[in-house]
């Protein structure tokens, strides 16, 4: 239902439709900035809080179960050469080895060691405005759109590494961007507002099937899982890591009666038949 007292002012002020219409958009328009830089900023958050709960992981966790990994791919080694014909045993090497080189990979990190996302205030809000200006979808034309996207990824770098120093300049950067500034007509205005307003609706609906995704994650369920441990009083990484640490031990005994009982082999044929087991072993 239309407002009559801003009918009338409208009337006042000899407004066009075209005016009229213009005005309504814009203010839909700033409604919808206001929401999509809420948005990409809990998202943001969202990934760099996985980001470095996963750096955690890998730091605390992963690179244990990553020895479990060799070591079970050696022992398995170990056991072929008790039995080198034996095309399972040859299989589970295989498999054991790949599993091995996977999990060594996944562990490594250049993570720094802080883990915790904790964002100031001030780069909060510089994060909100800078969004609010440079985002992708407010672009008119591809080739804008591209710099925009480029520009993005410079915004959520600095804002998920905390860099103030580098949120600032950015800003500085757009303070007087020609971007901010509006086309001729009035036609033109109302034209560009109501594409921005669509590219705007459109990344917001991207944006919850990104959050979605980001939630149905192993990494955000692991979080949800820890987070539910911490409050209980219980580290479950700590926990993890321990029993990581026992599997370890229980294999490396595993690992060194299955050398200790090749090496026996080898030494008794070697001793028995003059034959070097070993040079067998490598060519079989």
């Amino acid at each position: 239902m239309s407002n009559p007292q801003s009918a009338i002012l409208n009337v006042k002020a000899n407004l066009s439709p075209e005016e009229i219409e213009l005005n309504k958009k814009r203010k839909v328009l700033d409604r919808l900035k206001e929401r999509l830089a809420d948005r990409e900023e809990e998202l943001a958050d969202l990934h760099a809080e996985l980001e470095l709960f996963g750096g955690r992981y890998k730091i605390e966790v992963a690179r244990y179960y990553a020895d479990v990994d060799e070591l079970e791919a050696k022992i398995a080694e170990e056991e072929l050469k008790l039995v080198p014909d034996d095309e399972e045993i040859k299989k589970k090497v295989e498999e054991l080895r790949r599993r091995a080189e996977e999990s060594a990979a996944e562990a490594k990190t250049d993570s720094k060691g802080d883990f915790d996302f904790k964002p100031t205030a001030e780069a909060k809000k510089a994060y909100h405005d800078l969004a609010r200006i440079i985002h992708p979808d407010l672009a008119l034309d591809n080739e804008e759109k591209e710099r925009r996207h480029v520009l993005m990824a410079q915004l959520n770098q600095a804002y998920s590494a905390g860099d103030q120093s580098r949120l600032n300049k950015l800003a500085e950067a757009f303070r007087d961007s020609p971007d901010l500034i509006s086309g001729d007509t009035v036609g033109d205005k109302l034209v560009r507002a109501i594409r921005q307003i669509y590219q705007i609706k459109k990344r917001l609906t991207e944006i919850i099937i990104e959050k979605e995704k980001a939630e149905n994650s192993e990494t955000f369920k692991l979080r949800a899982k820890a987070q539910a441990h911490y409050l209980e009083g219980r580290d479950m990484f700590k926990q993890m890591s321990n029993q990581a640490k026992v599997q370890l031990m229980r294999l490396e005994r595993r690992l060194k009666t299955l050398e200790d009982l090749n090496k026996a082999q080898a030494e008794y044929v070697k001793e028995q038949f003059g034959l070097d087991i070993g040079e067998f072993r490598e060519n079989s």
